[in-house]
């Protein structure tokens, strides 16, 4: 897509391995900012699993330090899945260590968010992961998400619709790095929350031509009150946003959209763009 839009030759350079932690592809240097990551004691001749921290960085990504890039895309964080608090720390680390070897500035960093997933472990929610990358793509200048809520598969954690990924991450791309105009990338993110009686409304940011669900009835919206108690809830898309109600909830206090283990995501902007599932609580 680069290519074809840019018509310029477009190199891509595949540094990768499946199935890893975050923590090996950190350098170092970069690993000592996190106290909780031990790194292996220096043996002359020891064997270093690919799960050890800093062993990829060391072998797949200095070598390609100082090399000419203009940017990198990102696609890992199944692995670990079970420590979201520690996934975001890491990945902005991440970010930010790249960026400080190869002395270029705020290169793009664009990656895909983690699709949903029905990992079958009783009481894991692994909406709290996605959540985390968000964060990180708010966070860090130049650092963009693309969400994939609407491709997941119940039972893979690789969803097989590798293409649409590839499309989204090559818009975010054309539109901020390269400035092409008439592209509209990203997905609808949430702006705010206004509580009216028994209707919680939503407002979006990053929707200039506003929300659709594709005619079919949003259903991946729950609502909670003071008791912190989430029930389905009711959504209708208006012209600013989603309005959401629950007749098991008089005064609304929270809402939360696709927050769980697996769901289809239901809600798009209009440029083609699932919205990431999220929540307006902080509640553990």
């Amino acid at each position: 897509m680069l290519n074809k839009k840019l018509n310029v030759p477009v190199g891509l350079i595949n540094s990768s391995w499946g199935g890893t932690l975050i923590e090996t592809w950190i350098s170092e240097m970069g690993i000592k900012n996190f106290d909780w990551v031990k790194l292996p004691e220096k043996k002359p001749v020891e064997k270093l699993s690919q799960q050890t921290p800093t062993v990829l960085f060391n072998a797949m990504i200095s070598p390609l330090v100082g090399y000419g890039i203009r940017g990198v895309i990102w696609y890992q964080s199944e692995s670990n899945r079970e420590d979201p608090v520690g996934y975001k720390k890491l990945l902005s680390g991440l970010v930010q260590d790249w960026r400080r070897m190869w002395n270029i500035g705020d290169f793009p960093f664009y990656y895909i968010q983690i699709a949903p997933y029905n990992s079958g472990k009783v009481g894991v929610n692994s909406a709290y992961l996605p959540e985390a990358q968000f964060k990180v793509s708010s966070a860090l200048p130049n650092v963009a998400m693309a969400s994939i809520m609407d491709i997941g598969e119940e039972f893979n954690v690789h969803p097989a619709n590798k293409k649409i990924e590839s499309q989204r991450l090559a818009l975010l791309a054309l539109e901020n790095t390269y400035g092409i105009k008439g592209i509209q990338s990203g997905s609808p993110i949430l702006k705010d929350i206004k509580i009216v009686d028994s209707v919680a409304s939503l407002t979006f940011s990053n929707a200039p031509n506003g929300l659709t669900s594709y005619n079919k009835q949003l259903g991946n919206f729950e609502v909670a009150g003071d008791d912190r108690k989430f029930y389905p809830a009711k959504a209708f898309i208006t012209k600013n946003g989603v309005d959401i109600s629950s007749s098991m909830v008089k005064i609304p206090v929270a809402v939360r959209y696709a927050f769980k283990e697996f769901v289809i995501g239901d809600l798009f902007g209009l440029n083609g763009d699932p919205v990431s599932s999220f929540r307006t609580d902080d509640w553990e």
